[in-house]
């Protein structure tokens, strides 16, 4: 595989509702945010790790285990209503703009993920080195819970199946017959700067998927999932 410019982003507000200041949060002794960025330093593909966040507390930690912060995000881009494509166009316009950079690849790591295997995300990035088709990659797991068995209530207060178009009684279908179906984990992302800029789209339409163990997957956004990576992380250092 020839050199390429692969740059990971990883986005970071300092605002959150859920976990307050949750970046920066202890998990196992170490900050939330530092979990991604050794990932993303540890990778043998990733030639640039960049930290985006408007927190100037953030920036300091971020650079401390080795990310760059080469600007602060501007705070319109931080509040709980943005989508991760205008700061995506924000790093990657302001990097071509002051540094005439352009990668090929960009990897998003979210810090809400303090757990990637060591090969996930130079594995992911081949995947989708190798697939010109591809717009871009997301990291998804075969579902727990499963669709065929989920229902809404419909106004007059029966259970309506969600998925009764799909087959008459989904509901009714044994464990083996259920088709397989992936969620999106959030733990790896990666897509093609011409998808950002030319479809405005972080994924595009053709998305092949990396399939992880859900038992795998840690994605924090409560304190219950903070306890959890906590434990689980704590028996492994």
């Amino acid at each position: 595989m020839l050199k390429m410019n692969i740059l990971a982003v990883i986005p970071a507000r300092g605002g959150s509702k859920g976990i307050p200041r949750k970046n920066l949060v202890p998990v196992a002794g170490k900050p939330l945010i530092s979990y991604s960025i050794a990932h993303a330093l540890r990778s043998k593909l990733i030639t640039r790790t960049i930290v985006s966040t408007e927190d100037l507390e953030i920036a300091e930690v971020s650079k401390k285990f080795g990310a760059e912060v080469p600007f602060l995000r501007p705070a319109s881009l931080a509040e709980d209503h943005v989508l991760d494509i205008p700061v995506f166009q924000h790093v990657l316009n302001d990097l071509k703009k002051n540094e005439d950079y352009i990668p090929e690849i960009v990897v998003h790591l979210r810090p809400t993920a303090p757990f990637r295997k060591e090969g996930w995300i130079d594995n992911a990035v081949t995947a989708l080195i190798e697939n010109s088709k591809a717009d871009s990659l997301r990291s998804v797991s075969e579902v727990v819970q499963h669709p065929y068995r989920m229902f809404n209530i419909s106004s007059d207060q029966f259970l309506n199946p969600i998925m009764k178009r799909e087959h008459p009684e989904p509901y009714l279908l044994r464990r083996q017959d259920l088709p397989k179906i992936y969620y999106y984990n959030c733990v790896i992302d990666i897509t093609r700067p011409n998808t950002i800029f030319n479809k405005n789209s972080m994924t595009g339409d053709k998305i092949i998927p990396f399939i992880m163990n859900p038992d795998d997957v840690f994605d924090i956004d409560t304190p219950r999932d903070l306890e959890w990576a906590n434990f689980f992380l704590k028996g492994r250092l």
